[in-house]
């Protein structure tokens, strides 16, 4: 949609101030004028970005981690994904954390698009990269990290998530987006980064 058609629905910021910055969160508290001339506050995160891919081995089954979470206090089951450094491609962050998390190179990739997952909160956008033509090599996993890695088949992470075993949003949207390729319904265009 053009931004004409949402200007009946357009906030204007008055003032913008931050409220906490830690190493990963940027907690924002903004003032804001209303369509009708009202005032009010929006309290926000600022997130640099992030990257989630979606590995798919030469049979088809999925590469998938499972690490603990803290705020919900257990294991997730996840695709790799991971933050965009300051200036970094997203390609090269897809490559790095897959390579880092996992140990696997890809031979090609192919962009998805971008999701946001908690727009009433937070600006994070989740940059989604599908990647094949995997080869296993050593992983090299950050300092902190810890995380188990595994595989499984599209129908197998399927019935996870119909189960309620898999509640990660990224990887909810990862899924559909890889079922509906899958079908002929959304085309990727696939390239193989030098």
């Amino acid at each position: 949609m053009s931004d004409d058609t949402d200007a009946h629905l357009r906030e204007t910021a008055i003032e913008a101030r931050q409220v906490f910055r830690g190493k990963l969160l940027d907690v924002r508290c903004d003032t804001v004028r209303l369509p009708d001339g009202a005032v009010a506050t929006r309290e926000y995160i600022a997130h640099p970005g992030a990257v989630m891919v979606v590995p798919i081995l030469d049979d088809g089954r999925l590469v998938l981690e499972r690490q603990w979470r803290h705020p919900l206090g257990r294991a997730t089951i996840e695709f790799p994904a991971g933050k965009i450094d300051p200036g970094e491609d997203t390609l090269a962050c897809a490559r790095r954390e897959l390579i880092e998390e996992t140990g696997y190179r890809a031979a090609e990739w192919a962009l998805a698009g971008t999701l946001h997952n908690a727009v009433g909160y937070s600006n994070e956008g989740i940059v989604v990269w599908f990647a094949r033509g995997l080869a296993l090599g050593d992983r090299a996993l950050d300092e902190g990290e810890f995380v188990d890695v595994f595989t499984l088949s599209v129908e197998e992470l399927a019935a996870l998530v119909q189960r309620g075993e898999v509640t990660d949003a990224k990887t909810l949207i990862g899924l559909l987006w890889l079922q509906n390729w899958q079908g002929g319904r959304w085309p990727l265009r696939w390239q193989s980064p030098a």
